[in-house]
């Protein structure tokens, strides 16, 4: 078993990102700008948020945080998306998910301008991306292309089986594994916790993709000897064992499937520092144009 390093992969990505940020800034006098809007005091937000602004940071990149209290309402957050969406000095603009219950997450994301989506959850984006068409990827599909180029690993002719359908991850995670690329050309099954015979589907899989966000999901029993393991869960737990006061779980069951496996992420330190890296790559690449003019 060969573990997919996301710290190591993350940090040798971004030294290249700061010397093209650099580049950026000496022909063009100005920094790339991420902004991020978080709204409420959600813990995991707090934490994800604090990263992008750090990391943007440490790439040299500009940045700005708006925060706003639970009570802000749908139409003062789509003003304020709009005014950020008018500023030319903006290349990047994120919505921190989830948000409250009162505010529709999809006029928020339709809001934000397509070429300003850096997470690539617009419509604009998400339906170039399954044309093959240079768009925003989404993040952490963005980010576990990256480490699977990383490592060398081709994927050609292998079955992957993605496990969750999320607009995040799962869905547009199907897409990009199918096409014809490399990473890509799979032959790929999409797969939910409806689905019936969901153990026989991810016992097929030369590589399976996690993305259901359900604590150690997926078991050993559901996997073959030598796949590839990708584990995009994120799950929050309280522990008495950790200074934070919480740990960190995947949706694979790691300590039991990574004797199977020939590669596997861990979590922490696998695909969440890798989404990371989509993002600060999308922020670029807008500051300099390449997808839209």
């Amino acid at each position: 078993m060969k573990l997919l390093d996301g710290k190591y992969v993350s940090e040798k990505v971004k030294v290249q990102i700061a010397e093209e940020a650099a580049e950026f800034l000496n022909k063009s006098g100005r920094k790339p700008h991420l902004v991020a809007i978080l709204v409420g005091n959600d813990g995991g937000s707090e934490t994800y948020v604090a990263s992008k602004m750090k990391n943007c940071e440490k790439v040299g990149f500009k940045s700005s945080l708006h925060r706003y209290d639970n009570s802000v309402t749908e139409a003062e957050l789509l003003a304020k998306i709009e005014e950020i969406n008018q500023d030319d000095d903006v290349d990047g603009l994120i919505v921190q998910l989830p948000l409250p219950k009162h505010i529709d997450p999809e006029k928020v994301t339709e809001k934000i301008d397509h070429r300003k989506d850096v997470d690539g959850f617009h419509p604009v984006n998400l339906g170039r991306m399954m044309r093959n068409l240079p768009c925003f990827i989404p993040a952490t599909p963005y980010g576990i292309l990256l480490m699977l180029q990383e490592y060398g690993i081709d994927t050609t002719g292998m079955h992957c089986v993605v496990v969750g359908r999320s607009n995040i991850v799962g869905s547009p995670m199907s897409i990009l594994m199918a096409r014809n690329a490399n990473p890509g050309n799979c032959t790929v099954t999409l797969t939910h916790s409806r689905t019936k015979d969901l153990k026989e589907q991810v016992l097929q899989a030369d590589i399976v993709i996690a993305a259901i966000g359900k604590k150690n999901f997926v078991t050993a029993d559901m996997i073959k000897p030598g796949a590839i393991i990708i584990d995009v869960g994120i799950n929050r737990e309280t522990s008495a064992e950790t200074k934070s006061g919480f740990k960190l779980y995947g949706d694979v069951d790691f300590e039991n499937v990574a004797p199977k496996a020939s590669y596997i992420t861990p979590v922490p330190g696998g695909v969440g520092l890798m989404t990371i890296v989509g993002l600060l790559k999308n922020t670029l690449a807008s500051a300099r144009k390449e997808i839209y003019s």
